[in-house]
């Protein structure tokens, strides 16, 4: 068991899927929580739940695709929790359209949210993190990272930029008590998916449980991984077993990138 008590995380994208479990992963190791999205209930929900697990915890509003915003949002972490030790990064959205069909919109969406929004949180995170001589950093990646599919052009281009900033802030860092790394799911069983088999189911006809069952038939294990597991990696990741490791972009996808 990984045990981070006394240790402050801050949270993206934790209202549900694998930031909820991320956040109350690291609520059980015994660290204090700030959990942030752009959806107040969510995030309310997931500092209760995490109370109860008898973790100080802090529920926070916030766009990482704005930086003024992700500015705030540590101020308040700080004023809430103390200095943020442990970042993890995972607010992402994942548009899906040919590359001839994608949107300005949802291109900026991607890159703004995904790219940008690490970036805006890395940049403030950091520089405390290496003053302290200690700290975790984590973004939630993707496969998607790594290789291609087809429809998915901003989301991958995304995802692709996320791992090489996470390669040089790693490096920037790593005499310093600080570790940056991501971790890269494959198809994960949450929200974001079902919402990205609906628009497809939508947009092709065919039938969600087929779409599904497409997706789980991409790994080897024939199935969708889940948001425990992935926590359970990003947990490890933010302890101190894990010091040795960094820059790095950890697959969990059961095998489907070799």
């Amino acid at each position: 068991m990984v045990g981070l008590k006394g240790r402050r995380a801050l949270v993206t994208g934790g209202g549900r899927g694998i930031g909820r479990a991320v956040a109350l992963d690291l609520a059980r190791a015994g660290a204090a929580v700030a959990v942030a999205a752009r959806t107040s209930a969510e995030v309310e929900s997931v500092a209760a739940e995490a109370r109860r697990l008898g973790a100080e915890a802090a529920a926070l509003v916030a766009d990482v695709a704005r930086p003024e915003a992700v500015r705030d949002m540590f101020r308040a972490a700080r004023d809430a929790i103390g200095p943020i030790d442990i970042l993890v990064c995972g607010a992402g959205v994942a548009p899906s359209a040919p590359v001839v069909k994608t949107t300005e919109e949802q291109w900026r969406a991607a890159l703004e949210t995904n790219l940008s929004g690490c970036f805006y949180c890395l940049r403030e995170a950091l520089g405390p993190m290496a003053e302290q001589g200690w700290g975790r950093a984590v973004a939630v990646a993707s496969i998607a990272g790594k290789t291609g599919y087809p429809y998915i052009g901003a989301y991958a281009a995304s995802k692709h930029g996320v791992l090489g900033l996470v390669k040089c802030a790693a490096l920037e860092v790593a005499a310093r008590g600080v570790t940056v790394n991501a971790v890269c799911p494959g198809y994960v069983d949450t929200p974001m998916t079902d919402a990205s088999v609906a628009r497809i189911a939508e947009k092709t006809g065919h039938p969600p449980a087929a779409l599904r069952q497409r997706l789980e038939e991409m790994s080897p294990q024939k199935r969708l991984m889940t948001s425990e597991e992935v926590s359970a990696l990003v947990l490890f990741l933010c302890g101190e077993e894990a010091r040795g490791i960094t820059g790095q972009a950890l697959s969990i996808d059961g095998g489907t990138v070799v």
